[in-house]
């Protein structure tokens, strides 16, 4: 494949004029900030290099949240796939790393609030009944479905409580995490961590006494 030299004295020159100019090379904060604004003006080569300078720091927060490589990434993906639809409407209020460190967080907690529905084998299930037992029990007691009751009603009271204190109570009391992980991702205080958890409780208690 040919290349193309630039004449060495064209080269001097442009660097002469720089200095002679006071231009210094653009920081990499300034190259951001215009990557940033061409990828918010549609540029799809700026929104790759945003993608190529945040997408390990995504995956490792949906690491720490989900513990599972392949989930990450799938998650990972699905962040920056909310980016490329949101990205217009960030203003600059804070840092881009804060904002879209809080979507990839809102993101994996939003695939945590799912509930996960046990999968059962048909072949599993006709065998562990016997098939002079099938059709016979109208009626009787099932003891499979003991609780659930409960856990719907559980998982009501769980959807009433505000935003803060749901994500700190999904996060320590369903899937163990610890309040200094939970503090990082939700980036508050290790303190903050365990009042709304205390308070998430005390709300869960009311709610189900009501």
């Amino acid at each position: 494949m040919a290349t193309t030299t630039l004449p060495i004295a064209l080269v001097d020159s442009t660097s002469i004029q720089a200095l002679e100019c006071g231009h210094r090379p653009a920081s990499a904060k300034t190259r951001g900030g215009d990557i940033l604004i061409r990828a918010q003006a549609g540029d799809p080569d700026a929104f790759s290099e945003l993608y190529l300078r945040h997408k390990k720091r995504v995956f490792s927060i949906c690491m720490r949240m989900v513990h599972d490589p392949s989930l990450a990434e799938d998650l990972t993906q699905e962040t920056f796939i909310q980016l490329h639809r949101k990205l217009a409407t960030f203003r600059g209020d804070s840092a881009f790393t804060t904002w879209l460190h809080r979507m990839t967080v809102n993101i994996a907690l939003m695939h945590l609030r799912k509930p996960v529905l046990p999968v059962v084998s048909l072949d599993d299930l006709m065998t562990a009944i016997p098939e002079e037992h099938v059709g016979r029990n109208f009626g009787t007691f099932d003891r499979r479905q003991s609780g659930v009751v409960d856990r719907v009603t559980i998982d009501r009271a769980v959807a009433t409580l505000a935003p803060g204190y749901r994500d700190v109570f999904l996060l320590h009391d369903v899937h163990g995490f610890e309040h200094s992980e939970i503090a990082s991702m939700q980036e508050c205080t290790l303190g903050n961590s365990k009042s709304q958890l205390h308070k998430a409780r005390r709300a869960l208690r009311y709610a189900l006494s009501a």
